[in-house]
C-alpha cells in the first residue's frame, strides 16, 4: 500500500526509477511549477481548454484530498513533480469514480500513465470503488492507449466531441498478465543498462595504485572494456595511466555506470556527481552499510533513496561488482582479476567473497560465463531482477544463483516457474531458515525446502561444487528424456558404484546395464560399448566410467580413451563421465567421483521431469465469498467454521460440553450415534490415548465415556455426530519466513507425525501443485487402496487443498490453519476439526501495483 509516510519507487519503461506517493497540501508549488512546464497541447488535452494558469481555488482542490473519495498521486524525479494522477468518486458511496492524469512533456511515453493507473485502481478498490470512468479527447491517442492496453474491458461512447470511457477495475488474469509483462520489461531494461554501459566512472581509485578502487580500475582497463573508463579523482591528472577528472561531468563522455569504492560517508556526494553525469546505475563496492549495524542500515536506505530519486539503480553496497563477457562489451567491474571465458551461463551471487571463489572455480572447470552480478547487501538490485534480465538475454542459456536469503520469495517462485520453462535455474540456497526468523515454528523442514524449490522448477543444490557440477552439465549436454541410465565402464567396481549411486538418487539403471568392457579392453571396445548404449532406445542418459588400465597393457591410454567418447554424442542423450586417468574430450562433463557425476545427472533429470509435467492452472472454485471470510476474521480472533465456510470448506459441527448432562443434551441435538473428544487441541484426534470415543449410541454410553474422559483429560469435551470412517489426513497452512504462506498435507497418525511425513507447496496452488501434495507423502499409498482397501476420492482431497490455498492467498491475516483430522473416503472427505490462528496481515510483496 502506498501512503504519504511510505512512498514507493517504481521503474519506467526505459528502466529509470521515479518516486510515487499520495499528494500533500505542501505540493501546491510543485503542481504550479509542473503546470508551467506543460506545452499548450498537453494543457489542452488534459483540461479541454488552454488553462494557462491554475486558479487558487482549483489548486487547493487539487492538493487537498481525503485519500478515500478523492485521491491523487504524484510522480517525482529528482524531487520534482513530473506527473499527477487522481480519481474522484461520483457522489457519496458511489461505486464509480472519474480518473485522470497528466504527465510532463519530457516524461511522456515512458510508462508513467500505466503506473499511475495501477496505483489509483488499487487505492480505489480499497475504498470500495469498482469502476472508473474517464473523458478523453479523440486527439489524445496516448491516453486512450493507456486505458485500452491495460487489459480492462473498456466501454467507449463518443458524444459532444469527447470519448467517454467506463471500465471495471477489479484485477483479472488479463490485467495481471499485462502488469507483469510491464514489470518484466522494465526490470530487464534497468539491468541491461548496468551490464552494457557506454562509459564507466570509477570513484575511489587512488593515484598510488593501491586499494580496492585501483584494483577495480585496473580490471576494467585490462579486461578490454569497449567503452570509456573515467577515473574520478579530486586532484590527480592521471590514474593508472588514464586521464582523471574531478567530476564525471568534466570528462565529457557518456557515463552510464558508476563504480564506487569510497568511504561510506562520501557515497552521497558520489551519487550526486554520477547523477549529474547522467549515470543509470551505481555499483557500490564500499562496505560499512547495513552489515555494520543500525547506523549503516540508515545510511544504506539514504543511499538507495538518493539513487532512485536520480533515476538510478544500485548494485550492493558491500558487493564484488558486475561483469559482462560479451565481446561487444567486455566489462569486468569486479574485484576478480580475471573472468572465466565467455559462455552462456549467467551467475548471481549475493556474497562477494563467495562470488570470487565461484568465478575462479568456473574458470578452472571451463564453464563459460555470459554475465555476473554480486549483489552484496542487496539494497536494491536482487536475484529477481537478474532473472528478469536473463529470461530474454540471447547470450544466456543457464542461470546459476547463490542465495543467502529471499527478499521476495513469492516473486522468485513466480519468475522461476516462468523462466524455468525456457532456461534452467540452479540455486545454491541454505535449507535452514535465516537466523532470527522464528526458526522453531512449524513448517517445512530441509527436505520440504527442496520440494518448494522443485515446485518452481528450480534445481536446488547444497554445495559450491554441486552448483558447478550441475551448471557444467546443463551448459554442455541435452536434457534426459527420462530417468533410465546406461552405465558403461572398464571397471566392475566403478560400474557397481555407479549403479548404486543411481538407485540412491532415484535413477533407474537401464535393462542390460551396467556394461563392463573389462580392464583389458582397448579404446575401440570402449567406444563400441558407448555407441551401443547411445543408440539404445531404453537408455535416457549415459554414465561413462574409466579406471586406469593395468601397467603395460595399453599405450597412450589418455588419448585413446578420450577419443572414444565422442562416439556417444549425437544421439540426444546426456553423457557424464568419471575418468580416474586421463581426461574426457571438451564438452563432456567430468567429475572426480562416480557419485558426483550421478548426483548431477539426477538433479538435471528431476528438472527435466518438471518440464514434462503440465504447468498447472489456478482453477475457478465455486462457493468462494471473500467478504464473508472478512466478516469471520473478527478483531478478537477468527470464527473457524465461518472462515472456512466462506471458502466452501464445511467443518462437521461439534458442541462443547462441561458435564455429562450437557454432553447427553448435545448428543440428542446432533443425532445418535456421536463421538466424544477431549477439547484440548492436541488431544482431539488422539484415539490411541483414549481421548476420542466413537460410536456412542445412547445416553448410558455417553455418560460412561464422559466420566472416564473427564477423569483423564478434564471436564471440557466436544460432542460430534459420527461421520463415515475414512483415512485420517492432516492439512496445514503456515506462514513460512522464507517462502511466505505454504500449504502442507500428510496422513494422520502418530507414526507419520513422528517421521514428519508432510508434503509442502507454496501459495498460490495450481491444480498440479495440489495433486502433487496428495501424492508425495510416503504414506500416500494408503489413499490409493493399500492392501485391498477402496481408493479414496483423490479429486475431493485436491479440491480441499485448492480451497485452503485460495484462503491463504487472499486472507493474509490468517497466519496458520490446521484441519485435523480430515477423513478421506471413496465418496468424499469430511473435515472434523479446524484450528485457526490470526494476526497482523502477513506481507504479500508480490501483490498489488508495481513497485521496487
Amino acid at each position: 500500500m502506498t501512503t504519504v509516510d511510505q512512498p514507493v519507487d517504481v521503474l519506467l519503461s526505459d528502466g529509470t526509477t521515479v518516486g510515487l506517493r499520495p499528494i500533500r497540501p505542501d505540493d501546491a508549488p510543485g503542481i504550479v511549477a509542473l503546470h508551467s512546464r506543460f506545452s499548450e497541447r498537453t494543457r489542452y488535452l488534459r483540461y479541454f481548454s488552454p488553462y494557462p494558469r491554475i486558479p487558487e481555488r482549483d489548486l487547493r482542490r487539487f492538493v487537498v484530498v481525503d485519500h478515500r473519495d478523492r485521491e491523487a498521486f504524484v510522480v517525482l524525479a529528482a524531487d520534482r513533480i513530473v506527473a499527477v494522477g487522481r480519481y474522484e468518486r461520483l457522489g457519496p458511496q458511489a461505486p464509480e469514480a472519474e480518473v485522470a492524469f497528466v504527465v510532463e512533456d519530457a516524461y511522456q511515453g515512458r510508462g508513467i500513465g500505466s503506473v499511475l493507473l495501477e496505483h489509483l485502481a488499487d487505492a480505489a478498490r480499497r475504498a470500495g470503488i469498482v469502476r472508473f470512468v474517464a473523458e478523453v479527447l479523440p486527439a489524445n491517442g496516448a491516453m486512450l492507449r493507456v486505458f485500452a492496453d491495460f487489459g480492462y474491458q473498456v466501454q467507449r461512447q463518443y458524444a459532444d466531441g469527447v470519448v467517454h470511457l467506463s471500465f471495471p477495475i477489479a484485477p483479472t488474469e488479463q490485467t495481471l498478465e499485462v502488469q507483469r509483462g510491464r514489470e518484466h520489461r522494465t526490470e530487464a531494461r534497468s539491468i541491461a543498462r548496468l551490464l552494457a554501459p557506454r562509459g564507466v566512472a570509477v570513484y575511489g581509485a587512488s593515484a598510488t595504485g593501491q586499494g580496492v578502487g585501483a584494483a577495480l580500475l585496473g580490471h576494467l582497463r585490462d579486461g578490454g572494456f569497449t567503452g570509456a573508463v573515467v577515473p574520478v579523482h579530486p586532484s590527480a591528472a592521471t590514474v593508472a595511466g588514464l586521464p582523471a577528472y574531478p567530476s564525471a561531468v568534466d570528462a565529457g563522455r557518456a557515463i552510464d555506470l558508476a563504480v564506487v569504492a569510497v568511504a561510506p560517508e562520501a557515497v552521497g556526494a558520489v551519487v550526486a556527481d554520477a547523477a549529474a553525469a547522467g549515470a543509470h546505475g551505481l555499483v557500490v563496492i564500499s562496505a560499512g552499510f547495513a552489515e555494520a549495524g543500525p547506523a549503516g542500515a540508515a545510511a544504506q536506505r539514504a543511499l538507495v533513496r538518493a539513487a532512485h530519486a536520480a533515476g538510478m539503480r544500485v548494485v550492493g553496497p558491500n558487493c564484488l561488482g558486475v561483469a559482462n563477457t560479451d565481446e561487444a562489451v567486455r566489462l569486468n567491474a569486479t574485484l576478480a582479476p580475471a573472468l572465466p571465458a565467455p559462455g552462456r551461463v549467467g551467475i548471481f551471487s549475493q556474497s562477494g567473497a563467495f562470488g570470487v571463489a565461484l568465478l575462479a572455480e568456473a574458470h578452472r572447470r571451463g564453464l563459460g560465463v555470459s554475465s555476473f552480478v554480486s549483489a552484496g547487501n542487496r539494497a536494491d538490485v536482487s536475484g529477481n531482477d537478474l532473472l528478469q534480465y536473463w529470461q530474454d538475454d540471447p547470450g544466456t542459456d543457464v542461470i546459476m544463483l547463490y542465495l543467502e536469503t529471499f527478499g521476495n520469495p513469492r516473486k522468485f517462485a513466480r519468475l522461476a516457474r516462468r523462466i524455468g520453462r525456457d532456461k534452467p535455474v540452479v540455486a545454491l540456497a541454505s535449507p535452514a531458515r535465516p537466523p532470527g526468523l522464528n526458526a522453531d515454528a512449524p513448517g517445512p523442514d530441509a527436505v520440504a525446502v527442496s520440494a518448494l524449490f522443485a515446485q518452481s522448477g528450480v534445481i536446488r543444490v547444497d554445495t559450491v561444487a554441486e552448483l558447478l557440477d550441475v551448471g557444467v552439465l546443463l551448459a554442455h549436454q541435452p536434457l534426459p528424456a527420462g530417468r533410465r541410465v546406461g552405465v558403461v565402464g572398464n571397471s566392475s567396481a566403478l560400474t557397481g558404484l555407479a549403479a548404486t549411486a543411481c538407485a540412491a538418487q532415484g535413477l533407474t539403471v537401464a535393462a542390460g546395464y551396467p556394461s563392463d568392457v573389462g580392464p583389458q579392453a582397448g579404446a575401440a571396445e570402449f567406444a563400441a560399448a558407448l555407441g551401443v548404449a547411445a543408440a539404445d532406445d531404453g537408455v535416457d542418459a549415459l554414465v561413462a566410467v574409466f579406471a586406469p588400465p593395468l601397467p603395460g597393457q595399453l599405450t597412450d591410454p589418455e588419448a585413446d580413451f578420450a577419443a572414444a567418447l565422442p562416439g556417444a554424442f549425437g544421439a540426444g542423450r546426456p553423457v557424464v563421465a568419471t575418468f580416474l586417468a586421463g581426461r574426457p574430450p571438451a564438452g563432456v562433463p567430468a567429475y572426480p567421483s562416480v557419485e558426483e557425476a550421478v548426483r548431477a545427472l539426477a538433479r538435471v533429470a528431476t528438472y527435466a521431469d518438471w518440464l514434462r509435467r503440465p504447468p498447472g492452472v489456478l482453477p475457478e472454485l465455486p462457493r468462494i465469498d471473500p467478504a464473508a471470510a472478512q466478516a469471520a476474521l473478527r478483531a478478537d480472533g477468527a470464527d473457524p467454521a465461518g472462515l472456512l465456510g466462506a471458502y466452501g470448506i464445511d467443518v462437521a459441527p461439534s458442541v462443547p460440553a462441561r458435564s455429562a448432562d450437557e454432553a447427553v443434551a448435545a448428543a440428542g441435538a446432533l443425532g445418535w450415534p456421536v463421538a466424544l473428544k477431549a477439547a484440548a487441541a492436541g488431544l482431539r484426534h488422539r484415539l490411541d490415548l483414549g481421548a476420542v470415543r466413537l460410536d456412542l449410541a445412547d445416553e448410558p454410553a455417553v455418560r460412561r465415556a464422559y466420566a472416564e474422559m473427564a477423569a483423564a483429560f478434564g471436564a471440557d469435551v466436544l460432542v460430534q455426530a459420527m461421520v463415515p470412517p475414512g483415512v485420517p489426513c492432516v492439512v496445514e497452512l503456515v506462514e513460512d519466513p522464507a517462502f511466505g504462506p505454504v500449504v502442507g498435507f500428510g496422513l494422520g497418525g502418530v507414526a507419520t507425525e513422528l517421521l514428519g511425513d508432510r508434503a509442502w507447496r507454496a501459495v498460490p496452488l495450481t491444480d498440479s501443485d495440489a495433486g502433487e501434495l496428495v501424492d508425495t507423502p510416503r504414506a500416500a499409498p494408503l489413499l490409493r487402496g493399500h492392501r485391498g482397501a477402496a481408493p479414496v476420492d483423490r479429486a475431493a482431497l485436491v479440491e480441499l487443498l485448492l480451497r485452503v490455498g485460495r484462503l491463504a492467498d487472499e486472507q493474509p491475516r490468517v497466519r496458520s490453519l490446521t484441519l485435523n483430522p480430515v477423513l478421506a473416503r471413496p465418496d468424499g472427505v469430511s473435515v472434523l476439526h479446524a484450528t485457526v490462528r490470526t494476526g497482523a496481515a502477513g506481507a504479500r510483496p508480490d501483490t498489488g501495483p508495481r513497485r521496487l
